[in-house]
């Protein structure tokens, strides 16, 4: 299909080793882009770019001289997808407020700065594509969630601002929004929230509650949210930018 590959350009994503960036890894590289897996965790980003016929790179996004260091030896860049995301959950009144700076410094912070080092070579080349991976739980709200939520809904700004100054650079941005996704951060909510001799039985009802209240009656998969973001990285979406798009099996309908 025209308009579908990403040969010869180069993709950053961010926590690329999760379980949701590796599928947005694998996804990418089968459009044939060269894929930077960036992430803390330097063993699984390497294991991730091995499988991908990527490179890897350590970066610890709550650290900005890190984040300056990997912009300055990234090269050209065409695609950076904003993945990663630290989720702490407590209720607000009784939240760290070291957490909120952690979720800020990492979840808004980071992609403003990596972005604002990026960018300039995407319109200086005519072309690139950003996505922001926020949540379901920004646009909604969500139990525990009050400072993760405020700082993945900041990206919404962000994205959309960037949507309108970089568009005559050839450059897009846009949002995706993963609902409930099966991923390690929301089986260790899941078992934060079990009694350790019931955690299992505890975990397993939790998810069956959630899954009776998605229309589409299952819990997302890295995939489906990892296919979304390929397409909009593609020529076939060039005319898509500013947008926030959920993936959410029905449960969030804006």
């Amino acid at each position: 299909m025209d308009g579908m590959r990403l040969d010869g350009r180069t993709a950053v994503v961010t926590g690329g080793a999760g379980g949701m960036g590796r599928a947005i890894c694998a996804d990418l590289a089968a459009l044939g882009a060269r894929v930077v897996v960036a992430d803390l965790d330097e063993a699984g980003a390497r294991e991730v770019a091995d499988a991908v016929g990527g490179v890897a790179a350590r970066v610890d996004l709550a650290d900005p001289g890190s984040i300056d260091a990997f912009a300055a030896g990234a090269g050209p860049v065409d695609v950076l997808v904003h993945n990663a995301g630290v989720a702490i959950v407590e209720p607000f009144t009784g939240s760290d407020p070291a957490h909120w700076d952690l979720m800020w410094r990492v979840n808004l912070r980071a992609p403003m700065q990596l972005t604002r080092a990026l960018l300039p070579g995407m319109t200086e080349r005519g072309w690139g594509r950003l996505v922001f991976i926020s949540s379901d739980g920004a646009r909604a709200g969500g139990g525990g969630e009050a400072a993760y939520a405020a700082t993945k809904s900041g990206l919404f700004g962000l994205a959309k601002t960037l949507a309108r100054e970089a568009a005559r650079g050839g450059v897009t941005s846009n949002i995706v929004c993963p609902g409930p996704t099966d991923t390690p951060m929301l089986r260790g909510d899941a078992d934060r929230d079990a009694d350790a001799d019931r955690a299992s039985e505890q975990k397993s009802g939790m998810l069956d509650k959630l899954v009776r209240q998605i229309p589409l009656r299952r819990i997302g998969r890295p995939d489906d949210i990892a296919g979304l973001v390929a397409f909009l990285c593609t020529d076939r979406a060039e005319y898509i930018t500013g947008q926030t798009i959920s993936v959410s099996g029905g449960i969030t309908m804006q």
